[in-house]
């Protein structure tokens, strides 16, 4: 045990962080209904933590939204996809709350968004930013009111609290926002990993998927396992709140070895920068192979996360033959409710002779260096740190498909995939698109950049991709009224607009020759005219809509109504 301890102190690093007091008394909840959560911060999304809170809305849109606290709007954004409609508001107390996926923004916020909406002409107004004297607003103003904008949302409201100067995002949990949770984090699995050529489990050279039986409250233990050299572990497990069938992240994950603590993280705050490394915390071959996350006790060389507040030579286990190690690992929410995992280990000597397959191609990855490889009319090139370690890639073209590598690798950067198009006449042109193939019977539109010869597209994911056409016309029909109708009566007009290959890329609608404000519903692939927005003179009125879809295929509707001043 002593020579564990002194080569632990020896070949390790250290880092003990305090937990910062945060004013949880200056803020209140964003929302006057008892909080349930769809989702907590920190959870593990696909390539990033998630920032804030998702309070649910009782599945109803239009709840009223709170300032949390005094201060002034910031910043406002009106997009497709992502926060959807956002509001950010900066406080004297050095904080900025953010409330997304609204429906509409609070009185006097949505006539001013509209103007510049209409000045635009442009229902996505990109970030709009404000001095602190323009819209100030009080604790407890509806500033907003609860959506779902912002690509495939459910009702709710997204809740942020970021540092104002460092533009850190930190847990709302901090701030006062209480939500009963009396339930402790669950357990689905447990990985153990070699970390080393020469590592061993079970004399096996490959991870392996243990199991585990409970032996009390929250507690459980497998059996013992033997191993030789460095290994780590990895864990998949969600946490559930009281009220809610959610599988939710958990607070903080620690591991200990013979009793000293080896391993732990804490998700109190990170900044987006550090988001992308989710990916390295993460199984990410496991994850891309099989949808599930399997949170790592150790720390990978290249990733930058800054949320550890104990490491011990980055979490890695040296197993010596001989000796004997209690693992426990445990997972916690932010109430306190733990569940502890324990893992007897027995450090055996192998002695199974494995060499390592030299798995090499022509394509020879340095994780430092520029590379660009070309075949058969596709080049795939790739900036310094595309990856976050050197390796050979596979790289091939066969059938008018470039298969480049598997996507089981997390990337740091995007790379750019480039495709020869000479050989196609320019009507061809038009329609042809870059497709990633990864599921064959849903392929997905590249954004595709076109000069004379070369298409071109950057992206993050490895896989399968192709030259596709696209020659279908978006469509376009009147949902709540016919043409030649009179829709005095009507509030709003909806129209129905899909592409059901590329996408829609943008629409233009007008009413006697002037923009009008439609909002675009991507759920229900609609957009929606509200008449209270402008006066219309006279009885008779012409409606115009074209769409264009992501190759630049157009589609046009015309229609008459009829409604009186």
């Amino acid at each position: 045990m002593r020579l564990l301890i002194l080569f632990v102190l020896l070949f390790t690093t250290s880092s003990f962080f305090g937990q910062k007091k945060y004013p949880a008394k200056d803020f209140r909840n964003p929302l006057d209904i008892k909080p349930f959560l769809a989702g907590t911060f920190g959870e593990l999304r696909s390539n990033h933590f998630h920032a804030g809170l998702d309070i649910k809305t009782q599945r109803k849109e239009g709840l009223n939204v709170y300032a949390a606290a005094d201060g002034y709007v910031s910043r406002i954004k009106v997009a497709l996809w992502g926060y959807g409609k956002v509001l950010y508001v900066t406080h004297p107390n050095g904080y900025t709350t953010v409330y997304a996926h609204l429906s509409k923004f609070g009185d006097g916020i949505e006539d001013y968004v509209k103007s510049i909406q209409y000045k635009k002409e442009s229902y996505e107004t990109g970030n709009i930013f404000l001095k602190a004297d323009q819209i100030p607003v009080k604790k407890g103003q509806v500033i907003a009111y609860s959506g779902s904008t912002g690509g495939f949302v459910a009702p709710h409201l997204h809740y942020e609290i970021r540092d104002t100067k460092t533009a850190k995002i930190i847990n709302p949990f901090l701030f006062g926002i209480k939500v009963k949770d009396t339930i402790a984090p669950k357990i689905k699995g447990l990985f153990v990993y070699p970390l080393a050529d020469s590592s061993r489990i079970n004399q096996s050279v490959k991870k392996a998927l243990l199991s585990f039986k409970s032996i009390g409250k929250n507690t459980y233990t497998t059996s013992r396992i033997t191993a030789k050299g460095p290994i780590g572990f990895g864990l998949q497990v969600y946490d559930q709140l009281n009220g809610s069938y959610n599988k939710n992240g958990i607070y903080s994950l620690e591991m200990k070895v013979n009793g000293h603590k080896v391993y732990h993280h804490v998700l109190e705050t990170f900044s987006f920068a550090e988001s992308k490394y989710v990916n390295l915390l993460i199984d990410y071959e496991n994850y891309a192979r099989f949808k599930n996350k399997f949170q790592k006790t150790f720390k990978e060389k290249a990733n930058k996360l800054k949320i550890y507040k104990s490491l011990l030579n980055d979490g890695f286990i040296d197993i010596k033959n001989g000796y004997n190690y209690n693992v426990e690992i445990i997972a916690s929410d932010f109430n306190g409710n733990k569940t502890t995992l324990k893992i007897p280990v027995k450090g055996l000597q192998s002695n199974t002779i494995f060499k390592p397959a030299i798995d090499t191609t022509a394509y020879k990855i340095t994780a430092s260096k520029f590379h660009k490889f070309e075949q058969n009319g596709v080049s795939i090139a790739f900036p310094k740190n595309t990856f976050y370690e050197g390796f050979y890639l596979d790289f091939k073209v066969e059938n008018k498909i470039a298969q480049i590598h598997k996507p089981t690798l997390p990337l740091d950067k995007s790379y750019t995939l480039t495709f020869d198009v000479s050989k196609y006449t320019e009507e061809e042109k038009k329609q042809l698109y870059i497709a990633n193939i990864n599921n064959k019977k849903y392929p997905s539109f590249q954004n595709t950049r076109k000069k004379e010869n070369t298409f071109y597209t950057t992206t993050k994911t490895l896989g399968n991709f192709t030259l596709l056409s696209d020659k279908q016309k978006p469509t376009i029909y009147l949902k709540n009224f016919k043409n030649g109708q009179w829709v005095t009566k009507h509030s709003k007009i909806i129209v129905k607009i899909d592409d059901k290959e590329t996408g829609i890329k943008s629409y233009n609608a007008t009413i006697d020759g002037e923009w009008i404000l439609m909002e675009y519903d991507l759920k229900k692939k609609q957009i929606v005219y509200q008449f209270k927005d402008k006066k219309l003179v006279g009885s008779k009125h012409l409606l115009e809509i074209e769409v264009e879809d992501n190759v630049g295929n157009t589609n046009t509707l015309s229609a008459t109504f009829y409604k009186k001043e």
